[in-house]
């Protein structure tokens, strides 16, 4: 069998997933070398893989200098690094997986496309969701034509409250200058979903949002910094660190709090009274918004609203319209449900090897494990599904983002056209 050889640079949540994933689902892959700063994840994918000390390494960029020697790089740093690891991968001429979002400026995201174009190499980002069972499932009924031509959807990302507090107040995504806009880091997803359900451009944008409440104003009276060090709100709190944390009741957030694969008591304790995710959710200084919509139209007419919140349990939900019927869905389902219009009758149809947890937990309802055996089967010409896209595609995607930030802070409607046209004035 042909042996894809990949390099992994950031040995975090996500890209140890990617290759764990891998190692079980993916004969042929064969992980040659990994980087980063951190000596325990290091050492993690160092012992499963048995590679040599001398393939490790603790910068992305050192690796990357030295001669080619694999097929391809998953980049699965921190947003702000994509850029320049995703040009010096490209310029050695390495195939990537790249985790969204590509990049935090549309500039960057337009630089790496025209670079891997260039090259010739191909950029697989990371939108999982198109990997899923359940989104390959809608995306096929579209276009079986079951329901004729969609009109308009209604897409809900339900964040879930703790996973907002955890990542976007507490966590890496808190601040949009240290990372991006929550609409990119985390619902790039989304609009990428929302664009090839349709197979359309996205001609215009508006959006509305803020954060209006993990906000000091609504900090209990006498919360101190941090949740241990006796918050008189503490007992009833859902976002107290010391139940999310200490006492493990959310599992995959203890290791990015911890930044340890196994963390012991004594590494949780350290996390909750020395960093941002043991500080009161209300004191924090966080910036990005905890709830958004976006209407988008595309280049048939057709609309979407999609809600992005903080305020719920979590999970993904559509409607989706069309000319013949209409679809319903959510994705912690087993199934979707179609209406036909002319029978009057009501179809649910079972998702075939349905993963039912969509949180990280679960991959991303499969999506995970999905996107990295399409990745080997591309690069050795076995892929024969419809969910890879090329590296265009996806940051025209990553610009309706983008676009859907600049209209909720200016208070505009966008056009794509224009909002393009701007960006290539600036390049010249």
């Amino acid at each position: 069998m042909k042996k894809v050889k990949l390099i992994l640079i950031g040995a975090g949540d996500r890209g140890t997933s990617y290759v764990d994933l891998g190692a079980e689902f993916c004969p042929e892959m064969e992980i040659v070398a990994v980087a980063d700063i951190d000596p325990t994840r290091r050492n993690y994918i160092q012992d499963k893989f048995g590679l040599s000390e001398n393939m490790c390494f603790e910068h992305g960029e050192n690796l990357l200098k030295l001669p080619k020697m694999a097929d391809a790089v998953i980049i699965a740093t921190q947003d702000k690094q994509h850029y320049h690891l995703a040009l010096a991968a490209i310029e050695k001429g390495y195939h990537l997986l790249l985790e969204k979002p590509a990049a935090p400026t549309p500039e960057e995201c337009l630089a790496i496309a025209e670079a891997a174009n260039a090259k010739g190499v191909h950029v697989i980002v990371c939108h999982v969701l198109r990997f899923t069972p359940f989104f390959r499932l809608l995306k096929n009924t579209i276009d079986s034509g079951r329901i004729g031509k969609v009109m308009n959807m209604i897409h809900i990302e339900c964040v879930g409250n703790v996973h907002q507090s955890h990542s976007y107040v507490r966590g890496n995504w808190h601040k949009a200058a240290d990372s991006s806009p929550m609409i990119l880091a985390k619902s790039c997803h989304d609009i990428d979903i929302l664009q090839w359900l349709l197979d359309e451009e996205c001609t215009r944008v508006q959006s509305f949002g803020s954060l209006t409440y993990f906000r000091k104003e609504n900090m209990p009276e006498g919360a101190p910094e941090y949740c241990y060090q006796g918050c008189p709100a503490e007992k009833d709190c859902p976002y107290s660190a010391l139940k999310i944390y200490q006492q493990r009741t959310f599992p995959p957030f203890v290791g990015t709090a911890t930044k340890k694969h196994n963390p012991t008591d004594e590494d949780i304790w350290k996390a909750i009274t020395e960093t941002d995710y043991g500080k009161c959710v209300f004191r924090c200084d966080n910036d990005v918004v905890d709830h958004q919509i976006v209407n988008l139209e595309y280049a048939s007419g057709a609309t979407v609203s999609f809600t992005m919140s903080a305020f719920n349990k979590g999970g993904r939900k559509i409607r989706i319209m069309g000319t013949k019927g209409e679809i319903t869905a959510e994705m912690r389902s087993d199934h979707i449900t179609v209406f036909d219009f002319e029978t009057r009758e009501t179809e649910k149809i079972m998702i075939a090897d349905a993963i039912q947890d969509e949180e990280i937990s679960g991959g991303h309802g499969g999506g995970d494990r999905g996107i990295i055996r399409s990745f080997c089967q591309f690069l050795v010409g076995t892929y024969s599904g419809n969910s890879i896209t090329d590296i265009s595609t996806s940051i025209d995607n990553h610009l309706t983002a983008f676009a859907a930030e600049e209209s909720r802070l200016l208070g505009t409607v966008v056009t794509m056209k224009d909002y393009k046209d701007r960006l290539n004035k600036l390049k010249k």
